[in-house]
């Protein structure tokens, strides 16, 4: 496996395991094409390989390594760090830990994967909690937005953290050279917002830092692809997520309800199917399917628990785009730049705030 980008799975987290997992691998692989990734799959090798006899490709790329122990969806995250020892989701983890894989993979518990991520590789160049980045679609290709769930609130130093970050992760997953930064605040006026995006704020416009910090944008922003990587609290960013993907259901129930309404409706719908297909696939949340959880000392990426095999296969490949990047090393240089603009003041100084629990 020495030659080969090495992706361990969860393959029993989510909300449908092997099933969704195994198709995914598949998938990713076609995806993937000439390069060479393998997997460690952790879990029921029963399941796992009953899955794996209807895809031979992905068979041939992976290594099934059984454990019945299973962290559930409900379970909190302290909870899951004292019985996750041997589990599926902790040997997941643990194989980056102990170097046998460059990234790990999982669809399970949020909360449980944090903590025992966390707690196994522990934070790189002295940053606080990780953060979970979505990558969004919008009008101009995608931004990537973080956090969206792994802490509940976030102090100045950490959103300054989760700047550099989301800069980091922009230009290694989605290519940008120099990906634009904004804070998420309620307008884009100096005076605007509370205190600890106020500071981030000044932090990152006083801080000589090479990056393309824009200034505060604004909900709708988002969805225009004003900036590249947008910066928030997990709350918050969690809430638009999760309010973005809900009116994205909205949208396609209300399409699908319109053009069947009647036959002149139907026949509008199969002259236009081209044009609807197309539509369909940017409102899809499994074409920007996986959230790395930034910030560790190894990749993490968080699938959503309900994901199908297409979903799951773009966060493999998010994994293995982090995994052959130098994405790490960014984030450190810019931690080093932003210790010696601003000796005075500690931005990696952070309050430690509770994650939130069971995101997807």
């Amino acid at each position: 496996m020495s030659d080969s980008i090495v992706i361990s799975i969860d393959a029993m987290g989510g909300d449908h395991g092997p099933a969704v997992a195994v198709p995914g691998i598949a998938l990713a692989l076609e995806r993937l094409g000439d390069r060479k990734v393998r997997f460690l799959l952790f879990g029921d090798e029963t399941l796992i390989n009953v899955e794996l006899a209807h895809h031979p490709k992905a068979r041939a790329a992976c290594e099934v390594r059984h454990t019945d122990k299973v962290i559930s969806s409900d379970e909190k995250a302290a909870q899951a760090l004292r019985r996750g020892k041997g589990s599926s989701l902790w040997n997941t983890v643990e194989a980056v830990k102990d170097g046998e894989a460059q990234a790990a993979l999982s669809g399970g518990n949020t909360g449980g994967l944090m903590a025992i991520s966390k707690l196994l590789l522990r934070m790189t160049g002295g940053l606080d909690r990780p953060a979970i980045v979505a990558s969004w679609p919008t009008l101009r290709g995608v931004t990537a937005v973080l956090d969206v769930g792994a802490n509940v609130s976030s102090d100045a130093a950490q959103l300054v953290e989760f700047a550099i970050m989301g800069e980091a992760f922009h230009a290694a997953v989605h290519g940008a050279q120099r990906p634009s930064v904004g804070l998420l605040n309620v307008g884009s006026e100096e005076q605007k917002g509370h205190e600890e995006v106020r500071e981030a704020h000044r932090i990152l416009r006083e801080s000589g830092l090479e990056m393309d910090y824009r200034g505060f944008v604004e909900g709708d922003d988002i969805a225009k692809g004003t900036v590249d990587v947008i910066v928030t609290d997990g709350f918050t960013g969690n809430i638009a997520l999760k309010t973005a993907e809900g009116t994205a259901r909205f949208v396609r129930q209300v399409m699908r309800d319109t053009f069947t309404s009647s036959l002149q409706a139907k026949i509008g719908a199969a002259i236009a199917a081209p044009a609807l297909r197309k539509m369909r696939d940017r409102l899809d949340p499994s074409s920007v399917n996986g959230g790395p959880l930034l910030g560790l000392n190894g990749i993490v990426v968080k699938s959503h628990g309900g994901a199908d095999a297409r979903g799951y296969a773009n966060a493999i490949c998010i994994a293995a785009d982090l995994a052959s990047s130098d994405y790490a090393a960014q984030i450190d240089r810019n931690l080093k730049q932003l210790a010696a603009a601003m000796p005075g003041q500690d931005p990696q100084d952070g309050s430690g705030s509770e994650p939130v629990e069971n995101v997807q």
